[in-house]
């Protein structure tokens, strides 16, 4: 194992200067699988709960973000210990929710996205998609659209919907889903979440304007603007090629990079503030990793341009795995959890934070798009 690891940390070392070149998809696979073994050798059973400030069920979304890495890197190297510790965690909740399938609450929902993949992988298994799925049509029986007033709910839940439209050939949850995200856009807050100025997202209502930053600046929080590009590719990941709505998403994100990329710090990272640099700047693992996995996979279906967006992402990769990666697979410069760039701080390289599962459940997301391009 020690020259396992010190072959990983040679490979990296000389990549630390070299943003506009890419990781090497060997690299880049051994980063995912030992920061993947760093934590299933730390969280063995997968169905003990998470005690921070209070105890927490181990199908929270901070977990089912952490399933999402982890189908995406098995996908990428079968190997049989990743899908029985999916499969483990479950059949330990029995496919339910946290706060059962009458619950509206997109955080609720995102340990869905993995059950019903972990579906799609064997479709007799008819009680991994039970659930989630009287979730949401619980849900669609309703006229209620304003759910999503925070966008991190737009990730848990949206692409939800999406795999269920897929699987059942029903335009319903596309619509119901679009409906929904266009009440966040453009209904909550004074004005929707949505700034058609700067295109990026408030977190919710309470950064809408005249919130500013101390630079005097919208308040554009890093991981929140994160989780809205990755909800957009998991959606369009099982969108129709026909759907009307592909369209106004691939619009959304076009105009996100092009925001994003004007204002990426030179060592590949953003900062938590994405406008306003002074408060709380500095490195920061969970909103790159996210825009790191949304541009790639954009890049790889030929969604955006390859020459624009490829140093970006390189990038931002070459950060990552140079300057938040431990030897042992420990993941350094992860925002805990919150809503705004003051929470969870101070963020650093030794820094744990008070959840583990989802920062790299976001690396693991972006390594799966960077080992493709590679």
């Amino acid at each position: 194992m020690n020259k396992f690891i010190t072959a990983i940390i040679v490979s990296f070392l000389p990549l630390s200067s070299i943003f506009s070149q890419s990781v090497a998809a060997d690299r880049t696979m051994s980063a995912m699988v030992l920061a993947n073994k760093h934590f299933m050798e730390k969280w063995p059973d997968v169905g003990k709960t998470i005690i921070t400030e209070r105890e927490r069920p181990s199908n929270i979304w901070t977990r089912g973000t952490y399933y999402e890495g982890l189908m995406a890197l098995y996908k990428l190297n079968p190997d049989p210990a990743y899908l029985n510790y999916a499969v483990s965690w479950g059949e330990f909740h029995k496919w339910d929710l946290r706060n059962g399938i009458t619950t509206r609450n997109g955080d609720d929902q995102c340990c869905g996205q993995t059950y019903i993949d972990l579906y799609l992988m064997d479709p007799s298994k008819e009680e991994r998609i039970k659930d989630i799925k009287a979730c949401i049509d619980n849900m669609m029986a309703t006229d209620k659209i304003d759910d999503w007033s925070w966008i991190d709910a737009i990730h848990m839940s949206m692409p939800v919907f999406a795999r269920l439209g897929y699987i059942y050939k029903n335009n319903g949850y596309f619509e119901r889903a679009h409906e929904m995200y266009l009440f966040s856009r453009d209904k909550h807050g004074t004005a929707g979440l949505y700034s058609a100025k700067d295109h990026l997202w408030w977190r919710d209502k309470d950064f809408d304007p005249p919130y500013a930053e101390p630079n005097g600046k919208g308040c554009y929080w890093s991981r929140g603007n994160g989780w809205v590009t990755a909800a957009l590719v998991r959606t369009l990941e099982f969108l129709p090629e026909e759907s009307p709505y592909r369209k106004e998403y691939l619009k959304t994100l076009r105009q996100m990079f092009r925001a994003l990329a004007k204002v990426q710090r030179e060592d590949g990272f953003w900062n938590v503030s994405l406008l306003d640099p002074s408060n709380f700047g500095g490195k920061e693992v969970t909103g790159t990793a996210m825009f790191t996995y949304s541009m790639a996979w954009c890049i790889n279906k030929g969604l955006i341009s390859r020459k624009k967006y490829l140093p970006v992402v390189n990038k931002a990769w070459n950060g990552i795995v140079t300057e938040a990666f431990h030897p042992d697979g420990f993941l350094g410069y992860v925002q805990g959890t919150g809503k705004e760039p003051k929470d969870s701080q101070p963020v650093g390289y030794d820094t744990v934070p008070n959840f583990e599962d989802f920062g790299l459940g976001c690396f693991l997301l972006a390594g799966s798009e960077m080992y493709k391009m590679n």
